[in-house]
């Protein structure tokens, strides 16, 4: 059977229209952002409001940066946005994944996979419908997520420095451009497992445990060993990128229909 769009959005829509029911889901959606805005605009802020502080030239020159003055405090609002952006990729990862662990368990336990399974539509549209269900409000939260922190952290140091520090290069190229990768990662992850596994909830925390390497490249540039600009996260990109083909191929393997209806049955 070839493959149809049509039958793909009617699985998105779906999926989509059960989403927007479920409000529990959608503040824990929300929570991971606001406090990726929130927290690095206040340590904006903190900086931007005190370039003469002894304590924000001593972490400056730690980081090789300019030891006193409003150079010093530039330097560290910069260099804690840089840093940030690592911890910003959780979220196009961890958003797919609260989703996604429930495209399949999820719904077998609220048993409405069978009739799905049953019908007309392929393997290949199911994985896309279910997939644009979960990667549509990923890509619209992070957005937002960039978007509400280009203003709060424009106007926390705008006074004092005198600049637009976002939007910039390597924050739109990530947001843009890796981040929708790293979503597609962990849709894939939360697809595949959630279709081996019977419960939701275990399904979500076997997906979750691949937030652990963005929280370890976190941690690295944080304490200095990691140096970040848009050359580093454009080889990360092109790393996830084959990942990501990598889980297409083994979602269309794996995904074995007949084994759902069989085994849960």
């Amino acid at each position: 059977m070839n493959f149809s769009w049509a039958r793909a959005r009617a699985v998105f829509w779906k999926d989509w229209v059960d989403l927007k029911k479920n409000r529990g889901m959608i503040w824990s959606m929300l929570a991971l952002p606001a406090v990726l805005v929130v927290v690095p605009a206040g340590v904006v802020w903190t900086y931007a409001t005190r370039p003469d502080a002894v304590d924000v030239g001593v972490i400056a020159q730690y980081y090789g940066g300019p030891h006193r003055g409003v150079d010093a405090a530039r330097f560290m609002v910069e260099r804690v946005l840089t840093d940030w952006f690592s911890l910003y990729l959780i979220m196009p990862i961890f958003v797919p994944i609260l989703v996604s662990s429930h495209a399949v368990a999820g719904e077998k336990e609220r048993r409405t996979l069978e009739p799905l399974l049953a019908s007309p539509v392929t393997t290949m549209e199911l994985l896309v419908g279910k997939s644009l269900a979960s990667l549509a409000p990923a890509m619209i939260i992070c957005s937002l997520a960039y978007v509400g922190l280009c203003l709060t952290v424009d106007l926390a140091s705008y006074g004092s420095l005198h600049a637009l520090i976002l939007p910039n290069t390597m924050w739109s190229f990530g947001v843009f451009v890796i981040a929708p990768l790293f979503a597609f990662f962990g849709n894939g992850i939360a697809v595949l497992i959630s279709a081996r596994v019977g419960d939701s909830r275990l399904a979500q925390q076997l997906s979750g445990l691949f937030v652990l390497p963005m929280v370890g490249l976190a941690v690295g540039q944080f304490a200095n060993f990691l140096k970040a600009d848009v050359a580093y996260y454009g080889v990360i990109g092109v790393v996830v990128l084959l990942l990501d083909g990598a889980l297409l191929l083994a979602a269309r393997r794996l995904f074995d229909r007949e084994r759902l209806m069989s085994k849960w049955g």
